[in-house]
Protein backbone atom coordinates (compact mmCIF):
# COMPACT_ATOMS: atom_id res chain seq x y z
CA UNK A 1 0.00 0.00 0.00
CA UNK A 2 1.39 3.52 -0.84
CA UNK A 3 2.62 5.74 2.22
CA UNK A 4 0.44 8.77 2.77
CA UNK A 5 1.60 12.37 2.32
CA UNK A 6 0.56 14.98 3.88
CA UNK A 7 0.81 18.00 1.65
CA UNK A 8 0.69 20.54 3.79
CA UNK A 9 3.25 19.16 6.01
CA UNK A 10 5.47 18.74 2.93
CA UNK A 11 5.16 22.99 2.36
CA UNK A 12 5.51 23.55 5.75
CA UNK A 13 9.08 21.75 6.10
CA UNK A 14 10.12 23.18 2.58
CA UNK A 15 8.72 26.47 4.07
CA UNK A 16 10.72 26.29 7.50
CA UNK A 17 13.79 25.15 5.40
CA UNK A 18 13.50 28.20 3.18
CA UNK A 19 13.37 30.80 6.59
CA UNK A 20 16.51 28.56 7.89
CA UNK A 21 18.27 29.95 5.05
CA UNK A 22 17.08 33.56 4.82
CA UNK A 23 17.04 33.87 8.47
CA UNK A 24 20.74 32.95 8.31
CA UNK A 25 21.90 34.37 4.82
CA UNK A 26 19.17 36.21 3.10
CA UNK A 27 16.82 35.28 0.38
CA UNK A 28 19.49 36.14 -2.69
CA UNK A 29 20.45 32.94 -0.68
CA UNK A 30 17.55 30.89 -1.22
CA UNK A 31 17.43 28.39 -4.16
CA UNK A 32 15.57 25.40 -4.87
CA UNK A 33 18.72 23.66 -4.56
CA UNK A 34 19.50 24.93 -1.19
CA UNK A 35 15.82 24.45 0.18
CA UNK A 36 15.91 20.73 -0.84
CA UNK A 37 18.95 20.07 0.95
CA UNK A 38 17.84 21.84 4.12
CA UNK A 39 14.89 19.75 4.04
CA UNK A 40 16.01 16.79 3.40
CA UNK A 41 14.56 16.09 0.06
CA UNK A 42 15.23 15.97 -3.50
CA UNK A 43 14.75 19.07 -5.30
CA UNK A 44 12.17 17.29 -7.91
CA UNK A 45 10.19 16.81 -4.83
CA UNK A 46 10.80 21.00 -4.18
CA UNK A 47 9.26 21.32 -7.40
CA UNK A 48 6.49 19.20 -7.30
CA UNK A 49 5.32 21.67 -4.63
CA UNK A 50 6.67 24.69 -5.84
CA UNK A 51 7.15 25.39 -9.58
CA UNK A 52 9.54 27.87 -9.04
CA UNK A 53 11.36 30.04 -6.35
CA UNK A 54 9.27 32.92 -6.72
CA UNK A 55 6.13 30.33 -6.00
CA UNK A 56 7.76 29.16 -3.23
CA UNK A 57 9.19 32.74 -1.91
CA UNK A 58 5.08 34.05 -1.82
CA UNK A 59 4.19 31.14 -0.23
CA UNK A 60 6.54 31.30 2.63
CA UNK A 61 5.78 34.98 3.22
CA UNK A 62 2.37 34.33 3.07
CA UNK A 63 2.61 31.43 6.12
CA UNK A 64 5.21 34.01 7.79
CA UNK A 65 2.47 36.29 8.02
CA UNK A 66 0.01 33.79 9.27
CA UNK A 67 2.64 32.80 12.00
CA UNK A 68 2.50 36.38 12.51
CA UNK A 69 -1.07 36.80 12.66
CA UNK A 70 -0.94 33.73 15.03
CA UNK A 71 1.53 35.07 17.78
CA UNK A 72 -0.25 38.38 17.98
CA UNK A 73 -3.33 36.06 18.88
CA UNK A 74 -1.60 34.37 21.48
CA UNK A 75 -0.12 37.82 22.84
CA UNK A 76 -3.90 38.88 23.21
CA UNK A 77 -5.38 35.62 24.20
CA UNK A 78 -6.74 35.94 27.97
CA UNK A 79 -6.33 39.26 28.32
CA UNK A 80 -10.52 39.75 27.90
CA UNK A 81 -10.67 43.44 29.45
CA UNK A 82 -7.52 44.23 30.12
CA UNK A 83 -6.62 48.38 29.61
CA UNK A 84 -6.68 49.19 25.57
CA UNK A 85 -2.72 50.49 26.66
CA UNK A 86 -1.85 46.79 27.54
CA UNK A 87 -3.49 45.39 25.01
CA UNK A 88 -1.23 47.71 22.37
CA UNK A 89 2.11 46.82 24.30
CA UNK A 90 1.02 43.10 24.12
CA UNK A 91 0.67 43.35 20.53
CA UNK A 92 4.04 45.66 19.81
CA UNK A 93 5.61 42.65 22.13
CA UNK A 94 4.81 39.77 20.07
CA UNK A 95 6.53 41.68 17.39
CA UNK A 96 10.30 41.76 19.24
CA UNK A 97 12.14 39.24 18.88
CA UNK A 98 12.41 38.37 22.16
CA UNK A 99 12.58 34.46 21.80
CA UNK A 100 14.00 31.97 18.93
CA UNK A 101 10.48 31.77 16.86
CA UNK A 102 10.31 35.35 16.85
CA UNK A 103 13.95 36.12 16.10
CA UNK A 104 13.79 33.81 13.09
CA UNK A 105 10.38 35.37 11.62
CA UNK A 106 12.13 39.12 12.47
CA UNK A 107 15.11 37.90 10.36
CA UNK A 108 12.72 36.08 7.79
CA UNK A 109 11.05 39.71 8.11
CA UNK A 110 13.73 41.83 7.49
CA UNK A 111 15.00 39.45 4.16
CA UNK A 112 11.96 39.95 2.95
CA UNK A 113 11.66 44.15 3.23
CA UNK A 114 15.08 44.24 1.23
CA UNK A 115 13.78 41.59 -1.56
CA UNK A 116 10.85 43.42 -1.59
CA UNK A 117 12.70 46.93 -2.35
CA UNK A 118 12.92 45.54 -6.03
CA UNK A 119 10.09 43.27 -6.10
CA UNK A 120 6.85 44.69 -6.71
CA UNK A 121 4.59 41.66 -5.92
CA UNK A 122 6.58 41.27 -2.83
CA UNK A 123 6.16 45.04 -1.86
CA UNK A 124 2.48 44.94 -2.58
CA UNK A 125 2.68 42.32 -0.18
CA UNK A 126 4.43 43.66 2.46
CA UNK A 127 2.62 47.23 2.31
CA UNK A 128 -0.74 45.05 2.80
CA UNK A 129 0.72 43.30 5.88
CA UNK A 130 1.20 46.63 7.49
CA UNK A 131 -1.50 48.21 6.68
CA UNK A 132 -3.24 45.59 8.59
CA UNK A 133 -0.56 46.02 11.60
CA UNK A 134 -1.67 49.88 11.46
CA UNK A 135 -5.08 49.27 11.78
CA UNK A 136 -4.90 46.78 14.14
CA UNK A 137 -2.39 49.04 16.45
CA UNK A 138 -4.70 52.34 15.71
CA UNK A 139 -7.94 50.37 16.77
CA UNK A 140 -6.59 49.86 20.31
CA UNK A 141 -5.58 53.58 20.69
CA UNK A 142 -8.80 54.62 19.86
CA UNK A 143 -9.45 57.33 22.82
CA UNK A 144 -6.19 56.81 24.46
CA UNK A 145 -4.35 59.35 21.87
CA UNK A 146 -5.61 62.52 19.51
CA UNK A 147 -4.20 60.47 16.35
CA UNK A 148 -4.52 57.21 16.49
CA UNK A 149 -3.15 56.50 13.06
CA UNK A 150 -0.33 58.22 13.49
CA UNK A 151 0.48 57.03 16.82
CA UNK A 152 0.22 53.39 15.89
CA UNK A 153 2.55 54.35 12.79
CA UNK A 154 5.24 55.68 15.17
CA UNK A 155 5.32 52.77 18.05
CA UNK A 156 5.32 50.35 14.93
CA UNK A 157 8.34 52.17 13.60
CA UNK A 158 9.93 52.30 16.93
CA UNK A 159 8.80 48.94 17.65
CA UNK A 160 10.90 48.06 14.21
CA UNK A 161 14.00 49.82 14.71
CA UNK A 162 13.75 47.95 18.76
CA UNK A 163 13.51 44.48 16.71
CA UNK A 164 17.07 45.37 14.92
CA UNK A 165 18.86 46.41 17.72
CA UNK A 166 17.49 43.57 19.92
CA UNK A 167 19.07 41.34 16.41
CA UNK A 168 22.26 43.37 16.52
CA UNK A 169 23.10 42.68 19.97
CA UNK A 170 22.48 46.33 20.64
CA UNK A 171 20.11 46.28 23.14
CA UNK A 172 18.73 44.06 25.68
CA UNK A 173 15.31 42.99 25.97
CA UNK A 174 14.91 44.24 29.38
CA UNK A 175 16.09 47.73 28.20
CA UNK A 176 14.20 47.58 25.05
CA UNK A 177 10.82 46.38 26.84
CA UNK A 178 11.50 49.79 28.93
CA UNK A 179 11.72 51.49 25.85
CA UNK A 180 8.82 50.54 24.27
CA UNK A 181 6.53 50.99 27.77
CA UNK A 182 8.02 54.18 28.33
CA UNK A 183 7.26 55.52 24.90
CA UNK A 184 3.38 53.63 24.69
CA UNK A 185 3.06 55.60 28.39
CA UNK A 186 4.22 59.13 26.91
CA UNK A 187 1.74 58.61 24.01
CA UNK A 188 -1.04 57.67 26.10
CA UNK A 189 -0.45 59.47 29.26
CA UNK A 190 -2.74 62.35 28.31
CA UNK A 191 -5.87 60.57 27.77
CA UNK A 192 -5.57 57.65 29.58
CA UNK A 193 -5.14 60.74 32.80
CA UNK A 194 -8.65 62.23 31.07
CA UNK A 195 -10.70 59.00 31.01
CA UNK A 196 -9.27 57.74 34.59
Amino acid sequence: MPKKVDHEQRREQITEALWGIAASRGLEAVSMREVAAAAGMSIGLVQHYFASKDEMLLYATARLRDQLRERLGRSLAGMGSARPRDLVRALLLAMLPLDAEARTATLVGVAVFFRALNDETMAARYREGRALLSAAVAERLEGLTADPATAADALLALTDGLASDLLLGHLTADRAISILDRQIYQMTESSVRLTE
